[in-house]
């Protein structure tokens, strides 16, 4: 069990403010068990290189505890991996749930390597279909990991490591397909979309998964394999075995060719095609594969574009191609609606995002794709939203060329659209402002919005919310209720939000992701839906990490709080 000090008090006044002002009744019926997952991206270790790269922690709480901290204010303690789930045993440190002496393999064999400790960044966890196993996704650049726990026991089940290219390798995230028999990955530096292909049994239990190779598209240009895929196999923390294997070989002439079907450059100024007139795609770093009913993949750039791949295809195919003026870039919100696919565009992770403004919406009919390719830009997107104090970057046109005003709360006028979630009923859909703390909230047939805030009691700007009351407090300068929104999803018994908070030592977009209370935020829906307000805070924290600080536009931190959670997802029971 690993014990990590707090940085934050719980006075009285804390205490009300994580209770909130409602009453609870919980009926099993009504109310289906589940967990909640956290992914703090701060090191597991000390005196780590440099931030997010060696470890992790997996934060994970029942969701009676969370209850009892909503409404007594008795703080709800994370659960352990050792498959016991007790309260107070973690969080969990990654190297220990996947061991550092599982072999490497690829698909000729045993490499002679071992897995090691030189990686790390969990990035985010998304559950599978069946609610039995989580994806592991670990962003740590040039590394490349992405693996699968058992939701139960939360031990090891499978790991790899993603292709490598001409361009690079790491992962941003990766997604299950409609019925769990895929795991779609998103290589980003490396610039491909590959696929794990997963065989269960009966029960639903996974036997048996292979990182597919002959599944693989490139969507860069000019683009090679400098090194095959990998899978870590030995015994995981429990004394089982690991399983996984890599199959197959690449298609370098169709798959990783430099032409879309229609003709036009994949990535902008590839050797032998046209940039599409609207835009293309300038830099094709993957960063979500949003996948549809339809198991279509909705693939964002980061420089703008998109893709829509068929990925029950082998090798999986395009299907659609949208240049960066049609569908602007650094999206990764996507939920779908009916036949609507939603999708968000907002600031870039690199240095240049240091003076974007964008929270844009867009929506796109998955029915209007089939087997074959359909033209440019087709079907049309519906522009859902778009602010005004966008700026001109990353596809966009319209808008001042720069946004300088940082991410401080009240100074900054920058918008940083990312994370996004459908209500269990289905009517609306939430979409956080990263910088300026506010969720935007949109009815699905009407488009009409609605705003709350994540910094008041109320949602509205009456009385300190949540965030307030457990923000660091070992930097007098850092400014408080400071809850920096990213990733969330909902409850399945509807009456929830889980959203991950950031932390004063953001490790990644550093230029619009610094908060002041990171862990896991619960809001709480209001309206049937329509509003919400942040209700409580499963504070994350981890001072083992000792690693310099950066926060280029934020607060230059001087404390000792390195936590920093990217992902919350929900695992029902």
């Amino acid at each position: 069990m690993i014990r990590i000090p707090l940085l934050f008090k719980a006075s009285a006044t804390a205490t009300a403010l994580l209770a909130g002002v409602f009453t609870v009744h919980l009926a099993s019926a009504e109310h289906p068990e589940y967990e909640i997952w956290g992914s703090d991206q701060s090191n597991s270790v000390a005196d780590a290189e440099g931030r997010g790269v060696n470890g992790s922690w997996i934060w994970v709480w029942d969701s009676q505890d969370v209850e009892t901290q909503l409404t007594t204010g008795e703080v709800a303690e994370p659960l352990g991996c050792d498959g016991q789930n007790r309260p107070g045993d973690g969080p969990c440190n990654v190297y220990d749930v996947f061991p550092s002496d599982l072999v490497e393999h690829d698909v000729n064999g045993a490499t002679g390597n071992e897995l090691g400790t030189d990686w790390g960044r969990l990035h985010g966890m998304l559950p599978d279909p069946q609610n039995r196993y989580m994806n592991v996704n670990l962003f740590s650049p040039g590394s490349g990991y992405v693996g699968i726990i058992d939701g139960e026991t939360k031990e090891a089940v499978a790991l790899f490591r993603v292709s490598g290219t001409s361009a690079g390798r790491s992962v941003h995230m990766s997604f299950w397909n409609s019925d769990g028999s895929a795991l779609l990955v998103a290589n980003l530096h490396g610039k491909v979309l590959e696929r794990i292909d997963i065989t269960r049994d009966d029960d639903g239990d996974i036997v048996a998964a292979s990182f597919n190779q002959s599944a693989a598209l490139g969507v860069g240009k000019a683009m090679t394999i400098n090194e095959d895929a990998k899978v870590y196999l030995g015994e995981n923390s429990h004394g089982n075995e690991m399983l996984g294997s890599v199959v197959g070989s690449y298609d370098m002439d169709t798959a990783f060719g430099d032409l879309t079907p229609q003709g036009f450059c994949k990535e902008n100024d590839c050797e032998d095609g046209p940039v599409a007139e609207l835009g293309g795609r300038a830099n094709n770093v993957i960063i979500c594969p949003i996948v549809s009913s339809n198991d279509n993949a909705y693939v964002t750039f980061g420089g703008g574009g998109l893709l829509v791949v068929d990925t029950t295809v082998t090798p999986m195919a395009i299907v659609g191609e949208y240049d960066n003026q049609v569908v602007n870039g650094a999206g990764c919100g996507g939920v779908q609606a009916g036949d609507q696919m939603w999708l968000n565009a907002g600031v870039s992770a690199s240095g240049a995002g240091a003076a974007q403004s964008t929270f844009t919406l867009f929506s796109i009919d998955d029915s209007q794709f089939g087997s074959t390719s359909n033209p440019p830009n087709f079907p049309e997107p519906t522009m859902i939203f778009k602010d005004v104090t966008n700026t001109a970057t990353i596809g966009n046109l319209e808008g001042e060329a720069m946004n300088a005003t940082g991410q401080l709360p009240g100074v900054s006028t920058r918008r940083d659209s990312h994370g996004m979630a459908i209500t269990m009923s289905g009517d609306y859909i939430h979409t956080v402002d990263r910088i300026q703390n506010n969720v935007e909230v949109f009815h699905t047939e009407t488009l009409a919005r609605t705003t709350y805030d994540l910094t008041s009691e109320d949602g509205q700007g009456q009385g300190l919310g949540a965030c307030a009351a457990v923000s660091v407090t070992d930097d007098d300068d850092l400014l408080g209720n400071d809850p920096a929104p990213d990733l969330l999803e909902a409850t399945p018994d509807g009456r929830y939000l889980v959203v991950a908070l950031r932390g004063p030592v953001p490790v990644s977009v550093t230029h619009a992701a610094q908060g002041s209370c990171p862990g896991v935020g619960i809001i709480e829906l209001l309206e049937d839906g329509v509003s919400g307000r942040l209700a409580g805070v499963l504070r994350t924290t981890n001072t083992i990490d000792n690693t310099p600080v950066a926060a280029p536009g934020g607060h230059d931190y001087i404390g000792a709080e390195h936590s920093d959670v990217h992902g919350a997802a929900i695992r029902r029971k």
